[in-house]
């Protein structure tokens, strides 16, 4: 069985990640940022005998992973999953976000997971594998508007995990993205406070607030129909299974079809597919939002 150490276990994927190794029969360090959160895993540990053991680790302070990793070696002997599943979303106009919430952004979905790899593969180096796998997202591979931020932390995420992979495979360390589309996790609350629309602090005044209220409008449509995490969960288990061959793993049927249509297409054709799938070409063509969308 192995050792997984997972980032992000509070709730969503992070939470059904856990449930899934731990049933596979793996020893798992489910990490959060406070362990107040950490009372659901204990009790499921503790009825279903699995040995999942959560942890405090906030993934923003890199300056603590050394001695996290450390400990779980000292503890279990060696680290043979990461999953860097912790992310945050701050949902709105380009021109809107102020650079706090960008830098937030990237360095919570794109410099956290990266710095707590490379921190990872030295003792992955010594063991001759492991298996390091990101959550990213089909914001990864299909820019949406309104959601510049998290669409360039995923985005990135994808570049460096494919560039990575070539560095480290020497050592039969492997590296693995999840393209996950909606799912119902907690990662929305924050842009969606109460029966708001849009948090207080969003600009008033912003030329674009009814661009982005529209959009928020039509995501709360569609969360009653949003994918259940375990499915991520038991993915990621399978992930950890497989000969490290396959770099993209969509997750569901809808995220295999936005892959592969958008490797398929032009410029153009990206174009059109998105303003199509985000609800926005009254946007694109200088008009108002259709009637139905209030």
């Amino acid at each position: 069985m192995s050792v997984v150490l997972i980032t992000g276990c509070s709730s969503g994927f992070g939470a059904a990640a856990a449930r899934a190794f731990g049933r596979n029969g793996d020893t798992v360090y489910a990490s959060m940022r406070t362990l107040r959160k950490a009372g659901d895993l204990q009790a499921l540990a503790r009825s279903e005998s699995l040995d999942i053991r959560p942890l405090e680790l906030d993934v923003t302070q890199p300056a603590s992973f050394s001695a996290l990793l450390e400990r779980i070696v000292k503890e279990s002997g060696r680290i043979d999953v990461l999953v860097n599943n912790a992310g945050v979303l701050r949902a709105g106009a380009f021109e809107d976000l102020d650079e706090a919430a960008l830098r937030e952004v990237m360095e919570t979905n794109f410099f956290a997971p990266f710095l707590l790899a490379r921190a990872v593969l030295p003792h992955m180096r010594r063991q001759r594998g492991g298996y390091i796998i990101m959550i990213s997202s089909l914001s990864g591979i299909a820019g949406l508007p309104g959601d510049v931020a998290y669409t360039a932390s995923k985005f990135a995420v994808e570049g460096a995990t494919e560039a990575l992979r070539h560095e480290i495979d020497r050592w039969n360390i492997k590296l693995a993205l999840v393209q996950a589309g909606l799912y119902a996790t907690g990662i929305f609350a924050s842009s969606m406070p109460g029966q708001e629309l849009l948090p207080d602090s969003y600009p008033a005044g912003s030329p674009y607030r009814g661009f982005v209220e529209h959009r928020q409008r039509e995501l709360r449509k569609r969360l009653p129909q949003a994918f259940s995490p375990d499915i991520i969960g038991n993915l990621l288990v399978r992930i950890s299974k497989s000969d490290g061959a396959q770099l993209r793993w969509p997750a569901d049927d809808i995220s295999k079809k936005v892959l592969a249509t958008m490797w398929a297409q032009d410029d153009a054709a990206r174009d059109q597919f998105l303003r199509g799938v985000s609800g926005t070409p009254w946007w694109s063509a200088g008009g108002e939002p259709p009637a139905d969308s209030g």
